[in-house]
């Protein structure tokens, strides 16, 4: 269902954030201005048969009847080896004409797919996604530091408008993994009911502490999750708080040893939220929270590929 109320402007693009989990569709107008909103649990990990045209048709069937001229970019994992067409990295140092000149056409020529960025080197990095939500930030908040918390965190170094380089943290995928996987997980269950907000953010602040103190750095603090539990020293419901301190913290602690000064928080509201949080214990506190900028980013990298200039007639 339309999560938005579609205005009488007329629309310009389709655009569609496509990641692993699930698939944000935004019908948008003059200026990037979203006029309707349309999500969906069909990430690319989600999709029965790599029936990825479907996919699309379920998110945007309705808006490509009504204007069939739209045209439609997209970003994320759906460039993939593992979406619906890949659509090659390119280099570090990357900006808005790199990432607009190598868009990549679905066959048929619907949809458009933004490209990822590589940075080589000993130790290479890849982005799908990130990149168009940066683009996305900058008119706001200009050059600069940008951590965007995630399953797989990334700190991005911005200069010239243009992304100079980046680190990757898996901190959302290894908690999801010592949550279902280990003994870590077990003192919660899936359905179980949350702490209260008190009681879990003292968790959670008391696991950052416990890292940010730490000479020897996550690995000898990990059980401190169980025992303490296990002592009286910490609720029960409350562990998993605690494991999530533990990890952004140590996330922090390694972000923080090459970018610190005028950080900007991207992605959804309230992990920035956390993030925030974890950074003032660390002494961090020149934070601004920008929110999710992906729309804004696939208006700006359709702008500048020319796709979002002719006015469309709207059908019957």
């Amino acid at each position: 269902m339309p999560e938005d109320v579609l205005t009488d402007a007329a629309p310009r693009l389709i655009a569609l954030d496509w990641g692993t989990s699930s698939l944000r569709a935004y019908l948008m107008g003059e200026g990037g201005a979203v006029l309707e909103t349309h999500r969906l649990p069909l990430g690319i990990m989600h999709v029965e048969g790599r029936d990825f045209a479907g996919a699309s048709e379920r998110a945007v069937g309705d808006w490509r009847r009504r204007w069939p001229g739209l045209p439609a970019l997209a970003a994320g994992m759906i460039g993939s080896a593992q979406g619906w067409v890949e659509a090659p990295y390119v280099p570090c140092p990357a900006g808005l004409a790199e990432l607009a000149g190598g868009l990549m056409p679905v066959p048929g020529g619907a949809l458009s797919i933004i490209p990822g960025v590589v940075q080589h080197g000993d130790v290479p990095n890849v982005m799908r996604g990130e990149e168009t939500q940066i683009l996305g930030a900058l008119p706001s908040h200009g050059d600069g530091r940008f951590v965007m918390p995630g399953t797989h965190s990334k700190w991005v170094e911005v200069t010239g408008g243009r992304i100079e380089r980046f680190g990757t943290h898996m901190t959302g995928e290894l908690f999801a993994v010592l949550r279902r996987h280990s003994i870590l997980g077990r003192f919660v269950g899936e359905d179980d009911p949350p702490s209260s907000a008190e009681v879990a953010r003292a968790a959670f602040e008391r696991g950052v502490e416990a890292l940010r103190d730490a000479p020897s750095g996550l690995s000898p603090l990990l059980f401190s999750a169980r025992s303490l539990v296990l002592t009286g020293g910490l609720p029960r419901e409350a562990s998993l708080d605690y494991l999530s301190g533990l990890l952004i913290g140590d996330e922090l602690r390694a972000g923080l040893h090459e970018m610190r000064d005028s950080l900007a928080l991207v992605g959804d509201p309230a992990l920035c939220e956390r993030y925030r949080q974890a950074l003032a214990i660390f002494g961090v506190t020149a934070v601004e929270l920008l929110g999710d900028t992906a729309a804004a980013g696939l208006w700006r990298i359709a702008e500048a590929a020319g796709l979002t200039g002719a006015g469309l007639e709207t059908n019957p």
